[in-house]
Formats: structure tokens, sequence, C-alpha cells
């Protein structure tokens, strides 16, 4: 059986935007990208729907020994994510946890310098503000996000990928008001499996696409 799945970054943006044809042009909607893989995602759902777009950094908090399954996540505005289920399950003690919230607190906040080179963060009281990144596993970056930009009294949040693991979507979906996806594979195992290129998106590509935003 051949595996449906994206050439790259900026195919599975062009897919996505297809999904989210109802908000373009709109004076009230901004996409904003979860750094660094979601920036390429962004870029091309931006361009496509003439919306302006940003970055809204978001850390995941691995576990240790293994970064790539997410306990949780920090975002800006000191929002913390913890997946209390994983970190039972795996027995993580407290320490192990804050050590490794202290690593993403300094890694978040070098991004936020790096990225915005000065600007301030968007306004987004009022917006419809339509999270990017290039997939979920856990979630766990996503709901940090979520909560983060909640914080700021947008008039709608839509979590948007290309691609989701079927088993996270019940917990996205209660955390949103829409979630807008193209694949949604039960078998998901890891975010890179559903594209053919998937090599690491580096700060000169995020700098790079920030110079590009679209105003709308």
């Amino acid at each position: 059986m051949v595996i449906q799945s994206f050439e790259d970054r900026r195919e599975g943006g062009q897919r996505l935007a297809e999904n989210l044809k109802e908000y373009a042009h709109r004076s009230d909607a901004i996409i904003l990208a979860l750094p660094r893989g979601g920036v390429l995602v962004a870029q091309e759902v931006a361009e496509a729907l003439g919306l302006p777009f940003d970055v809204f950094v978001v850390r995941k908090i691995g576990v240790p020994g293994h970064p790539e399954l997410a306990m949780g996540a920090v975002a800006s505005h000191d929002v913390q994510y913890l997946n209390e289920e994983i970190i039972s399950d795996l027995d993580i003690s407290l320490n192990q946890v804050e050590r490794v919230i202290r690593q993403e607190r300094e890694e978040l906040e070098r991004r936020e310098k790096l990225y915005r080179r000065g600007r301030p963060p968007v306004d987004l009281k009022g917006k419809v503000a339509i999270l990017v990144d290039d997939g979920l596993a856990t979630g766990a970056s996503m709901l940090a996000a979520v909560q983060a930009v909640r914080s700021q009294s947008p008039k709608e949040i839509i979590a948007a990928v290309p691609v989701i693991a079927a088993s996270s979507i019940p917990t996205i979906q209660q955390e949103v008001d829409r979630l807008v996806f193209v694949l949604a594979p039960s078998d998901f195992y890891a975010v890179g499996r559903w594209y053919s290129e998937f090599d690491q998106t580096s700060d000169a590509q995020v700098g790079e696409a920030l110079k590009k935003r679209v105003r709308g």
C-alpha cells in the first residue's frame, strides 16, 4: 500500500491552505508559525491566503534520553504545559522535569531575540489566530501555544497542520475553536514519516521567511 505523504513542508503548506480558504484576505486573521518546523508550512499558507504571518515561539520539553518524545512544552508569556500521564508512566522525577524546562526556556528566549530582532509580538486581541505547525504527534507544543495565545484575548483560535496523529485529535479539538488538517493517520509514528523530505529547518531559513512576511 502506498502511504500518502507530502514532498516537503512547502507542499504540506500548500495543501493545508486549501482547507483554510474561507480565511483568505480577512483583515482580522493572522498566521502564527510554530518555529522552526512550522515556519515553511506557515509561509506557504500565508502566501496562498494573502494573510500576514509571524512566529510564535514554543519549545517542546523532551523526555530525558528520548528528546523526540514530548512530556510537555513551554511558550512565550511564561506558559507551560506538562503531560502528567507521560511523566507518571515513565517515572520521570521532578528534578529531571525542571532541568529540561530550564534548558528549553533558555533556548526559547534565544530564539525570541533572534527571530524578532527588536520587533514587538503581534497584538492578537480580537484576531483570528491560526497556529500552524508541520505536524502534531502528542500535540504538546500546540497546546502550550494555544494557552499562550488565549491569554491575549483573540476572537478565535485555529490549530492547522498538514498531518496529525489520529489519537491526538480529541485533545486538540477540545482546546481550540477549530482544528484543520490534511492527513490524520492512525499509524502515525512520527511527523517526519509523512514527508519525503524532512530536513531540519534552520534559524537562517526562519529569518529569511520572516523577511518576506505577507502584509495582507
